[in-house]
């Protein structure tokens, strides 16, 4: 059996990698890649089925945080029902969209920022070297760069801070793509040649 999956796997593997140099085997690729995301959004649904079988099973019990498991289910199956019957480009997904969850990620993003301070300074109470130094002060930078303050703007303190996260943090944010790009190329290939076997058994 674990030779048959691993044949499998590594055969739709090059079948799949050879569509991009072979124009004969564009269709076997094009099929392979759509059951593959058929059968990911399966997984996706067998994940969201799952999420509310575990709430609605702390709501039944009457656990600790039980009342946000409720809002959790009630709030997720009145989006998938929206979503179903409107389409996610009707007026009312789309003020869901404006009024709930773009306002809730702004939030939790304010609340990183916070967070990244607090770490900042803890960092500092710990080991006080001149990273530890560099990174709460680029984190205060960053964030006066950004923000609205009551007396107006600091001169030069948002162009400098904009140059800073155009450039230098999109260079860092583009090597960390390179990187998980290798990672994925390395991955690949160990299980095209059989070295990892992540579908059952080594």
């Amino acid at each position: 059996m674990r030779v048959l999956t691993a044949f499998i796997a590594i055969a739709a593997g090059i079948l799949i990698l050879g569509g991009y140099f072979f124009p004969p085997l564009v269709g076997l690729q094009t099929l392979l890649l759509n059951w593959a995301i058929i059968l990911t959004g399966v997984a996706a649904l067998v994940g969201i089925f799952n999420l509310i079988s575990v709430h609605t099973d702390k709501v039944r019990r009457g656990e600790k945080g039980s009342v946000y498991s409720a809002l959790l289910v009630i709030s997720l199956v009145v989006t998938f029902a929206l979503g179903i019957i409107l389409r996610p480009g009707h007026g009312v997904m789309k003020a869901v969209m404006n009024g709930i969850i773009i306002p809730t990620e702004a939030a939790l993003m304010g609340i990183l920022t916070i967070s990244l301070l607090y770490a900042a300074i803890g960092l500092l109470r710990r080991r006080v070297d001149v990273m530890s130094i560099l990174f709460l002060l680029t984190a205060a930078f960053l964030l006066l760069g950004s923000v609205t303050l009551p007396l107006g703007d600091i001169p030069l303190l948002g162009t400098m801070s904009r140059w800073v996260t155009q450039v230098l943090v999109l260079g860092g944010v583009r090597g960390i793509l390179i990187g998980v790009a290798l990672g994925a190329l390395t991955t690949g290939l160990r299980v095209l040649f059989g070295a990892d076997r992540p579908y059952g058994g080594s």
